[in-house]
C-alpha cells in the first residue's frame, strides 16, 4: 500500500468518492460483514497529500487553541467538529478563488480531520497538567519563577506518549467499533456533520462565515487586554521600562456591593479581622477576592460549549470559597515545623491557590474516582472484549457460503504487526525518557506502560459508551499507585500519571476518528496513518505554545497586583496530590488538612448522588466537577464561563434551529480567534517587549 493516494480525477473516480447514499445512522447498524459489502469505499482516494497538509495546518493552530484554553480553565476541548467545518470551508473557499483544483472529497476531509484532531487534541494534555505541575513544584524563595524542563525533553515526552496512545488503540478498534458498535458520540457527530456539509454546501459556508467573523472580532481582544504595549514608567531598581496593556484584563464592577452589605458581614467576611486590613487600613473589597468581570471572550465561548449546569456550580464553588472558606483561612494562624507563623491563606488574592486548591482538588479527585469505579460494568466489558477466541464475522455471498472475492478484514484493518512494532518503539521510548529524564526506574516505567494498556482500554470503552474519556481519574489512579511505590518522588508521581492520562486521551481520540471514518466507509489503515501524521505536528505546536505561554511559574501563580494569566487548574490538582504523597498530610496547615478530608467526602457524596438520583431530578444535583473547579480558579474565570453558558442557553430557547446551526461555530471561532492571537501576544510580551 503506497503512503499517499492521488486525488480523484476521472469521472469514475469522482463518482466513487461521493458520500455514501446510506446515512451514517444506518451504517451504524450494519454488522461487520455487511459493512465491508455495502459501506466500505475500497480504493476511493482518501489519504492524499493535500488532505494531510490541510489537517496539519489546522491541527497546528487548533493545538494552540487547546493549550491556551486548557491552561486557563483546565478544560481540554475536542476539535473534531471544528476541524470538519474548517476543512470543508477553507478548501471550498480556495477552490472558489481558483487557488486549488478539484473538490476535497468527503473521505479526504475525514483524513484531514484525523490529522487535525491528533495534532490539536491528542498531544496537548501534558502541557496543561503534568508539565506546569512540575514547574510549580520547583518554585522556591531562591527561584520564584521555578525551573522549566528543557524543550527537547518536553517534545520527546509529548511525542512518545501520543504515539503510545495511537498504537494502543489498534487492537481495540475492531472489537469496539466493528463488532460491538459502541456509539463514540463525538465520532458519530463528526460523521453526521460531514455528511451534512457535503449534502448542503451552502449551509456549511454560512456556518464557516459565522466562525471566521467571530474569530476576527475575538482576535482583537488580546491585542487590547494582554499586549503590554503602553509605557507607564521605569523600574528604579532595574532600569527596565514598565509596560501595561491598553485595556485592563478585568474590571472591579462588583465592589459597589461592599457598600450596601451589613457592616457586621463586611467586617467578618471581607475584612477578615483587624490584622488583615489593607496596609492603608481600608477594608477588603470583593475585587480583592478576584470577584471581577473579565474582558475576554474566549472564556465566554468556552462556557457556551461546557453548558449551564457545570458553569453555574463553578460560580457557586467560587462564592463558597470567598464567603465561607477564605475569611476564616485568613485568620487561621499556625506555627509550622521551622517555627514560622503562617495562615492558611496569606492574602485574599491567594485564596484560590492556598485553601481553594486543598478543598476543590479533593472534590475533583474523589468524585472522578467514584464515577469511574461506578462504571465497573464498562471495565469488565472492556477486559472481556479483548479476550481472544471470539468468533469472527466472515464475508459471505448471497447463498450464505463464504465469498472468496469479498473484502476481508485482514486486508483493510490495521494489522497487528503495526501494533507489535509500534508498541516496541513507542513503549520503549516512553520507558527510556521516563528513566533518563524523570529518574523513574526501568522496571517501574515498564509497569506504568503495562498499566496504561489496561487503563486506556477502560478509558476508550467509557468514551465509546458515554463520550467522556476519564483521563483525569485514571491519572489519579497512577498517582495513588506510584505515591505508594515511590512516595519520595513527586516527579515520578506526576509523570507516570501523565503516561496513562495522555495515552488514554490519544487512544480515545483515534477511536472517535475511526468511528467517523467507519460510518463514512473509510479505510481504517489510511486513517491510522493520517492520525499518526498529526502527532509530529501536534508535538511541535504544543511544545512551542507551552514555552511561549509559560516561560516561568509567575504566569501560573500571579502576583499581589496581577491575577495569574494561566491558573492551570488541572496542574494545580496534580501538584496537590503529588505534594500530599511527598510531604505527608502532617506537614500541611491544619485547616488545609481539614479541607482535604471534607473535600474528599463532599466529592464522593455528590458523585454518588449524580449516579443515583433519577434523571429528571439530576439537573438539580450540585456538580462536583463544577464546585471543585470553581474553587481552584480565580472567580472571574467561572463567572465569564457562566455568562457564556447563559448566552448559549438563551439562544437555544429563543431559536433552537438557529442555535443548532450557528452557536457551536460561533463559539469555536471565538475561542480560536482569541487563543491563537493570544499566543502570539504572549510571545511578544515575553520575548520582545519585556
Amino acid at each position: 500500500m503506497s503512503l499517499f493516494q492521488e486525488p480523484a480525477q476521472t469521472p469514475e473516480e469522482i463518482e466513487a468518492s461521493k458520500p455514501l447514499d446510506i446515512p451514517p445512522e444506518q451504517v451504524a447498524l450494519f454488522d461487520e460483514a455487511e459493512w465491508y459489502a455495502r459501506a466500505y469505499r475500497k480504493n476511493a482516494p482518501q489519504l492524499t497529500f493535500r488532505a494531510v497538509v490541510m489537517g496539519t495546518v489546522l491541527g497546528f493552530f487548533l493545538a494552540f487553541t487547546n493549550v491556551y484554553i486548557g491552561l486557563k480553565t483546565g478544560w481540554f476541548l475536542g476539535v473534531n467538529l471544528t476541524a470538519c467545518i474548517l476543512s470543508y470551508a477553507i478548501w471550498s473557499s480556495l477552490q472558489s478563488a481558483g487557488l486549488v483544483k478539484g473538490r476535497l472529497s468527503i473521505l479526504e476531509t475525514t483524513c484531514a480531520v484525523s490529522t487535525a484532531s491528533s495534532a490539536g487534541y491528542a498531544t496537548g494534555f501534558l502541557t496543561i497538567t503534568a508539565l506546569p505541575a512540575m514547574l510549580l513544584l520547583t518554585v522556591s524563595q531562591d527561584s520564584p519563577g521555578g525551573t522549566n524542563m528543557r524543550w527537547p525533553h518536553v517534545a520527546m515526552w509529548i511525542f512518545f506518549l501520543a504515539a503510545l496512545g495511537v498504537v494502543l488503540a489498534i487492537p481495540m478498534k475492531r472489537s469496539m467499533i466493528n463488532r460491538e458498535k459502541l456509539k463514540f458520540p463525538s465520532g458519530t457527530a463528526a460523521a453526521v456533520t460531514l455528511q451534512g456539509l457535503y449534502s448542503h454546501g451552502a449551509e456549511a459556508l454560512k456556518r464557516a462565515r459565522a466562525l471566521f467573523a467571530t474569530a476576527g472580532i475575538a482576535a482583537l481582544v488580546p491585542l487590547l487586554k494582554e499586549l503590554d504595549i503602553r509605557k507607564v514608567g521605569v523600574d528604579p531598581k532595574t532600569g527596565k521600562t514598565l509596560r501595561d496593556t491598553l485595556v485592563p484584563g478585568q474590571s472591579n464592577v462588583f465592589d459597589w456591593i461592599t457598600g450596601v452589605l451589613p457592616e457586621s458581614w463586611t467586617h467578618r467576611m471581607l475584612n477578615a479581622g483587624p490584622p488583615k486590613l489593607h496596609p492603608g487600613g481600608a477594608p477588603f473589597h470583593l475585587s480583592d477576592f478576584h470577584i471581577k468581570l473579565d474582558h475576554g471572550v474566549a472564556l465566554l465561548f468556552a462556557g457556551v460549549i461546557i453548558g449551564v449546569r457545570i458553569t453555574f456550580w463553578m460560580v457557586v464553588g467560587g462564592l463558597i470559597l470567598t464567603v465561607f472558606l477564605a475569611p476564616p483561612a485568613l485568620d487561621a494562624l499556625w506555627v509550622n515545623a521551622v517555627g514560622v507563623e503562617v495562615g492558611a491563606v496569606t492574602k485574599p488574592t491567594s485564596a484560590w491557590k492556598e485553601i481553594g486548591i486543598w478543598t476543590g482538588a479533593p472534590i475533583l479527585v474523589s468524585s472522578g474516582l467514584v464515577a469511574f469505579l461506578a462504571q465497573w460494568r464498562t471495565i469488565v466489558r472492556a477486559i472481556d472484549g479483548m479476550i481472544p477466541g471470539r468468533k469472527k464475522a466472515e464475508p459471505k455471498d448471497e447463498s450464505g457460503a463464504a465469498d472468496p472475492d469479498a473484502v476481508r478484514p485482514e486486508d483493510v484493518e490495521v494489522p497487528y504487526t503495526w501494533f507489535a512494532s509500534g508498541i516496541v518503539v513507542a513503549g520503549l521510548g516512553v520507558i527510556v525518557v521516563a528513566w533518563r529524564v524523570f529518574d523513574i526506574p526501568l522496571h517501574l516505567g515498564l509497569l506504568a506502560v503495562m498499566m496504561t494498556f489496561v487503563l486506556a482500554l477502560v478509558a476508550c470503552r467509557a468514551t465509546g459508551e458515554s463520550d467522556i474519556t476519564p483521563g483525569g481519574p485514571l491519572g489519579k489512579i497512577m498517582q495513588l499507585t506510584y505515591g505508594v511505590l515511590i512516595p519520595q518522588s513527586s516527579t515520578a508521581n506526576l509523570q507516570t500519571a501523565a503516561i496513562t492520562a495522555s495515552a488514554s486521551l490519544s487512544s480515545a481520540d483515534l477511536l472517535n476518528d475511526l468511528k467517523c471514518g467507519y460510518l463514512l466507509g473509510a479505510n481504517p489503515r489510511r486513517q491510522f496513518l493520517a492520525q499518526a501524521a498529526g502527532i509530529l505536528t501536534g508535538t511541535i505546536a504544543t511544545t512551542l505554545c507551552y514555552f511561549v505561554l509559560v516561560p516561568d511559574a509567575s504566569v501560573l501563580m500571579g502576583t499581589d497586583l496581577k491575577a495569574p494569566a494561566f491558573p492551570a487548574p488541572g496542574a494545580q490538582q496534580w501538584k496537590a496530590v503529588a505534594e500530599v504523597f511527598k510531604y505527608g498530610l502532617g506537614n500541611l496547615h491544619p485547616m488545609s488538612q481539614i479541607a482535604i478530608r471534607y473535600g474528599l467526602l463532599i466529592g464522593a457524596v455528590l458523585a454518588v448522588l449524580e449516579l443515583t438520583v433519577p434523571k429528571p431530578y439530576k439537573k438539580w444535583v450540585p456538580s462536583p466537577t463544577g464546585i471543585g473547579l470553581g474553587m481552584v480558579l480565580p472567580f472571574f474565570y467561572p463567572l465569564a464561563m457562566f455568562l457564556g453558558a447563559m448566552f448559549g442557553d438563551l439562544a437555544t430557547r429563543a431559536n433552537k434551529a438557529w442555535a443548532e446551526r450557528y452557536v457551536v461555530a460561533i463559539a469555536a471561532g471565538g475561542i480560536a480567534g482569541e487563543s491563537i492571537v493570544g499566543v502570539l501576544v504572549q510571545a511578544l510580551n515575553n520575548f520582545v517587549l519585556h
